[in-house]
């Protein structure tokens, strides 16, 4: 088989290495991909947004099946000019991919489906805000309703910057405070069956301690001692599938990856939010852990065959990765620094602990920063002590001026606390 993953980021690097390893894969392409994406596939450029320029690159390759990465070509229908073009395509139509295009969509549909979740108010003026805030008290939670790379949503006491970020927002959704630790569960389904992933849990702000400003995640780890050994099943029963069964219901069923951002509260399970891809960097860490070959399972949901495929094959190991992010991230980041020290972890930590690019590009003979996030140093152990230790060793080995990385990554739950 012949794949082309489209997108540029660890995502797409964790998805690439993954399908390497698969050896029902003859040829690996990416589009545009990156620097270290580039040592596992052969790399095009093309405008990620254009479906017509994706769909025309997939059938000049002869690809037997096209993974598409990031949520804003898919919003942007990407999948569907792949469809039409005859190439089994893992990503939904722009229609369902509205569940994370639109905050306020993904609330109608779990309100019809019957799924938990925060109460919330839609806002599109400054006296609906104005009322909403009222209304729920703090913290305040503030999202905007459209596509903000992971860094759209405030969760502040402070009454000014709940109100600031609303007012910014073309629409914004302010819903209910959702108390309790947070859990990332990925499924995959065809639009009909639906398969879901190991849990894992990211790491939103920038700093230790759960300090500082929400970044796109600053690490990640998989799998969670603490957590329910039966909540992947009541998500599936509760979540997932009501969620898959409503929007074909409605006619726009989504086939791909089904990504529910969740909170365990007193209350029970409660869905913060719905992505329509893999979430970054939860992806590492569970694609770190999944034995079953993957391309077959991304092709078994694109034609549909979900239903009779195996079930998938777990390691039992731990995995953590730790987001190394560029200066002044996840403000305006500096870019153009050469980033030293990846082959000494190539030579010295691999197979256990290796780096997935983010945000890189090659300049001659060096990798240099592009972006906010730059690497994700991933890393597998017998446990998440072991797994945490392998990771840390080798980020010490990366040499990248001005750049920043959380030190407490999986900490709290490598030592038996709940909650991660």
């Amino acid at each position: 088989m012949k794949v082309l993953v489209i997108g540029s980021g660890a995502r797409e690097h964790a998805l690439c290495r993954s399908l390497s390893l698969d050896p029902a894969v003859t040829a690996l392409h990416c589009a545009p991909g990156n620097a270290g994406i580039a040592e596992v596939a052969e790399l095009h450029p093309v405008d990620a947004l254009d479906g017509g320029a994706v769909a025309a690159l997939a059938t000049r390759l002869g690809a037997g099946l096209v993974v598409v990465g990031p949520e804003a070509p898919l919003v942007a229908g990407v999948a569907d000019a792949v469809r039409e073009a005859g190439i089994p395509v893992f990503g939904p139509s722009a229609e369902a991919a509205r569940l994370e295009g639109s905050k306020a969509f993904a609330k109608d549909v779990m309100a019809a489906a019957g799924v938990p979740t925060a109460r919330s108010y839609v806002c599109v003026n400054a006296d609906e805000v104005e009322e909403a805030l009222d209304a729920f008290g703090a913290p305040y939670v503030v999202k905007d309703d459209g596509l903000a790379a992971g860094k759209g949503v405030v969760v502040t006491s402070d009454l000014d910057a709940a109100r600031a970020h609303a007012n910014a927002c073309e629409r914004v959704v302010i819903e209910e405070f959702l108390d309790g630790p947070e859990v990332s569960l990925f499924a995959i389904t065809d639009g009909e069956t639906v398969v879901p992933l190991q849990p894992a849990q990211d790491f939103k702000r920038a700093l230790d301690g759960d300090e500082g400003p929400n970044t796109g995640g600053m690490g990640a780890y998989s799998p969670l001692p603490w957590a329910d050994p039966k909540l992947v099943k009541e998500v599936l029963e509760t979540v997932l599938q009501p969620t898959v069964d409503e929007l074909r219901r409605r006619g726009t069923p989504f086939s791909g990856l089904l990504y529910a951002g969740l909170a365990i509260t007193s209350r029970g399970v409660r869905v913060i939010e719905f992505n329509a891809r893999f979430g970054d960097p939860e992806t590492q860490v569970v694609l770190a852990r999944l034995k079953t070959p993957l391309a077959g399972v991304l092709l078994a949901a694109a034609d549909g065959s979900l239903g009779d495929l195996a079930p998938l094959r777990w390691s039992e190991h731990a995995a953590v990765t730790v987001v190394v992010a560029s200066h002044n991230y996840p403000g305006t980041p500096r870019t153009g620094d050469p980033i030293t020290g990846l082959d000494e972890v190539a030579a010295q930590d691999a197979p256990y602990a290796y780096v997935l690019h983010a945000g890189t590009r090659q300049d001659g003979d060096a990798v240099v920063s592009a972006g906010g996030r730059v690497l994700s140093v991933t890393a597998t152990g017998d446990d998440l002590t072991e797994a945490r230790a392998r990771a840390y060793r080798a980020l010490t080995r990366i040499g990248l001026d001005g750049s920043q990385h959380r030190t407490d990554i999986a900490a709290k739950a490598a030592s038996g606390v709940a909650g991660g």
